[in-house]
């Protein structure tokens, strides 16, 4: 449709001719951009009464830029990005459904952001990154001009320490797993790779002679599958080579599943896509903290830091191309850090003089620690006190005139104690 109306701003006419789009709003009433359109239309095709045929700056409707980017999207990286994508693009249509490209600006999207941030400030952020890189997409086709979600600033994130099960939480989730998904979940510990890499093994990717597995993964620049090898444990070696003896030889996958698929109405064979539900149900009747399939690669690549893998190592393993990704992934203590902290511990300045007093305080100056005044008898104290004074007596014996009354309230109530005892046993 050419002419069509924006609510609260009037009708405007939209065509392309000859590859180029000729736009031009609001009118008050639709037969004037009707008329509008159709003198436009004249003016194009008739060259000889065109004086000066100005075409409007490149553009496109909204809706047509998202599904060009989802097509892309699908074509080119992973089928878990793309339900990413779709996620948010679903969003993003239904609040600029009808608009062209050039007609959403910065404040739009901020405000749009802006709701997103109530529910979380990383979902705001991930909005931000994923309409950047719509909008970027388009720039780069040449289809639009401008990018207007560059200039909204990501949203200030508290980051969390990520949960990392224990080890006797894993394996009591694998234990209650049945046993394909047990073999499953030993798939995801002992290589550290990512649910999507697991789902897509294939038995081409198993060597059982070199004792190796090959993951491919899409999260790389420009979409490209690439391929890492990861060395087969003899535990994953005899769970792969059992699930081999007795595989289906029509199947190609190393995990499949029969589901029924409500696209073609019929049920279909394949790789895994997404089990959410799994986890959620293993968690549960294991009675452990929840936690997603992520989390085996978590612990995984902890596990390694932990007995002293070099960072670099780890980094091959798991497939990351930055370093600072891995180092994201590794949240136990490790021995150099222990080392470097007992190191500290044992300086002067960072440990007691003197042995601690747990029911004393241990801020306290090093006189306090070391001082050796020593009480004197109840009938010495007395005498000393009616001569000197506790401010005298105190002097005698290193100490304040407090510390000499609490002194003889000590005794008088120890005195005062056994007669009370006494009395109590004579009755």
């Amino acid at each position: 449709m050419s002419v069509y109306s924006v609510k609260g701003k009037g009708w405007r006419y939209d065509f392309t001719l000859k590859g180029i789009r000729y736009t031009d709003t609001w009118f008050k009433k639709k037969r004037e951009a009707k008329k509008t359109e159709a003198e436009k239309r004249k003016e194009v095709l008739n060259p000889e009464l065109q004086i000066v045929a100005e075409a409007t700056p490149i553009d496109m409707g909204f809706l047509a830029l998202v599904n060009r980017r989802l097509d892309h999207v699908k074509a080119y990286n992973s089928p878990e990005h793309f339900r990413h994508v779709l996620y948010h693009a679903k969003r993003w249509v239904k609040e600029w459904q009808g608009r062209a490209c050039s007609e959403i600006n910065s404040e739009m999207i901020e405000g749009y952001v802006l709701a997103r941030s109530q529910i979380s400030t990383n979902t705001a952020n991930k909005e931000i990154r994923y309409l950047r890189a719509l909008f970027n997409f388009g720039m780069n086709l040449k289809i639009i001009d401008e990018n207007p979600a560059e200039v909204i600033k990501f949203m200030p994130v508290v980051k969390k320490k990520k949960y990392i099960p224990l080890k006797e939480d894993v394996y009591q989730v694998i234990s209650v797993a049945d046993p394909d998904s047990q073999d499953y979940l030993w798939a995801l510990v002992l290589t550290g790779a990512r649910m999507s890499e697991i789902n897509f093994l294939t038995w081409e990717d198993v060597n059982f002679e070199d004792r190796s597995v090959t993951l491919w993964t899409s999260k790389k620049k420009h979409g490209n599958r690439e391929p890492r090898d990861v060395p087969m444990l003899q535990k994953l070696y005899e769970i792969l080579y059992y699930r081999y003896q007795n595989r289906n030889p029509d199947k190609p996958w190393v995990f499949w599943h029969r589901y029924w698929s409500r696209k073609i109405n019929d049920f279909v064979e394949g790789p895994f896509i997404e089990r959410s539900r799994l986890m959620e149900s293993l968690c549960k009747k294991a009675s452990v903290k929840y936690f997603r399939f992520h989390s085996f690669r978590h612990f995984t690549a902890s596990i390694l830091d932990d007995i002293g893998t070099p960072i670099g190592v780890i980094q091959r393993i798991l497939g990351h191309t930055n370093r600072k990704t891995t180092e994201g992934y590794l949240h136990s203590i490790g021995e150099a850090e222990r080392k470097a902290m007992e190191n500290l511990g044992n300086l002067k300045l960072y440990s007691a003089d003197q042995p601690a007093v747990l029911n004393k305080p241990i801020n306290q100056h090093k006189e306090y620690w070391q001082r050796k005044a020593e009480r004197p008898e109840y009938d010495v104290l007395c005498e000393d006190i009616e001569q000197l004074g506790y401010v005298g007596t105190g002097r005698k014996y290193g100490v304040s005139d407090n510390a000499i009354r609490k002194w003889r309230r000590s005794y008088e109530n120890e005195i005062k104690n056994q007669k009370s005892l006494t009395q109590s046993l004579t009755q």
